[in-house]
């Protein structure tokens, strides 16, 4: 019973955080999409009264007039709209499912046990989390130090943007090497996130409402609060589309357990950067189609990288190879795997099979040979090597053929 209620607050809270991502994302790039759609207002008397920029727009059946003004209105409405709870909101639910299933499980989900770093490798469950909570707050203060130090008036944002790219990059090769393949992609695209909110939240948020409150008392706001807010706002929009992926990576082994996972991270990193560029230029009215070709072409670089190596066959090497049948491998999955992929599991902590892939039959086991064979050569599976498969069942099963 315990397993399905912490399965059913997994779902729920899963949903709870897709659904306020969904609403906080969408809402992001509206507003980038409107802030560089502003075109110069055509009537004299908008201008004169501060009106920066103005876009028209048609939807839903209605037409819609959008102005930004360059500091502040002469009045304020009091039902002035703020954007934050669905920062929030994501954030708190991603952290609860990051507690609920990694740090509640860190033996299995993030101890990396073939980390060439020793400690890492040899890290209990609750130094694997406290690990975990530390690296997520030393991204952002890495990178919060950065904008500050970089670029603290806002104008020299090229270089910050260049050190921004480093330090993820370097976030990418940390977390593979101290943590297991899929929460070292969870945790980096946690990182960003978690800068992406606390931006909103130190940042952002604070500086808008300084601007109200020197409004509201007849004083001219600070336009640092305007252009700190702009640019981490930026920044928060080039992290949106790699962070949706990295949060999308657990169920694709390929990537995070490939020896050079940082690799394959950082080109998706920079290549979901590159495609949100894209849109960010068409919305201001120019099409640059290099930023989407440049974008593809590095994960078309990383799906080179993440592809199975080809190992040349020998007669020798075939021969071997077809002596390895099902009565030959299905023992051991029975042995090493069937404890979790079961239509009943056994193992502690599992309600359901995970991902719903049952070896509880011979032709059950046929179907996912690929699937068992790419994540056994691996090492990812079984988690944590919980069941102690050897290196030579290993080879069996990557020698299994019929």
């Amino acid at each position: 019973m315990q397993a399905y209620l912490l399965d059913f607050a997994n779902f729920m809270l899963r949903w709870l955080h897709v659904i306020a991502a969904i609403a906080w994302i969408g809402e992001s790039i509206y507003f980038v999409m409107l802030d560089n759609s502003l075109r110069t207002p055509k009537a004299a008397e908008d201008r004169q009264k501060g009106v920066f920029g103005e876009m028209w727009a048609v939807h839903g059946g209605g037409f819609y007039h959008n102005q930004k003004y360059a500091t502040a209105p002469a009045k304020l409405p009091d039902d002035l709209h703020w954007s934050f709870w669905k920062s929030y909101v994501t954030w708190l639910s991603g952290f609860a499912l990051f507690v609920l299933l990694y740090m509640a499980n860190p033996s299995f989900y993030l101890v990396n046990p073939g980390s060439d770093w020793a400690w890492a490798a040899n890290m209990t469950g609750w130094q694997a989390n406290l690990v975990a909570l530390l690296f997520l707050a030393a991204g952002w203060v890495v990178y919060n130090e950065l904008c500050k130090r970089l670029s603290p008036n806002m104008d020299r944002d090229g270089l910050l943007s260049l050190a921004v790219a480093v330090l993820m990059v370097v976030v990418a090769y940390l977390s593979t090497q101290i943590f297991a393949g899929r929460a070292a992609f969870l945790l980096t695209g946690a990182v960003m996130a978690t800068a992406m909110s606390a931006n909103v939240f130190f940042w952002i948020i604070p500086g808008q409402r300084r601007m109200v409150k020197a409004m509201q008392a007849g004083e001219e706001p600070n336009p640092l609060d305007g252009k700190r807010g702009k640019q981490r706002s930026v920044h928060n929009t080039y992290f949106t589309l790699p962070v949706v992926l990295l949060m999308i990576s657990n169920h694709y082994s390929f990537a995070y357990s490939h020896d050079y996972a940082w690799v394959i991270m950082s080109l998706f990193i920079f290549g979901g950067a590159l495609i949100r560029q894209f849109f960010v230029v068409m919305h201001a009215g120019k099409i640059q189609p290099a930023y989407p070709v440049a974008g593809t072409a590095l994960i078309a670089v990383a799906f080179w990288v993440a592809s199975p190596a080809m190992a040349p066959a020998s007669a020798e090497a075939e021969a071997d190879t077809a002596a390895v049948t099902l009565e030959d491998v299905q023992p051991i999955i029975a042995e090493r795997c069937v404890a979790c992929h079961s239509s009943e599991p056994t193992q502690q902590g599992f309600n359901a099979p995970p991902a719903g892939i049952v070896y509880d039959t011979g032709e059950q086991v046929t179907q996912q040979r690929a699937k068992i064979q790419e994540v056994v050569a691996s090492g990812y599976m079984p988690l944590g090597n919980m069941t102690g498969m050897t290196d030579e069942e290993r080879e069996a099963i990557a020698a299994w053929s019929q």
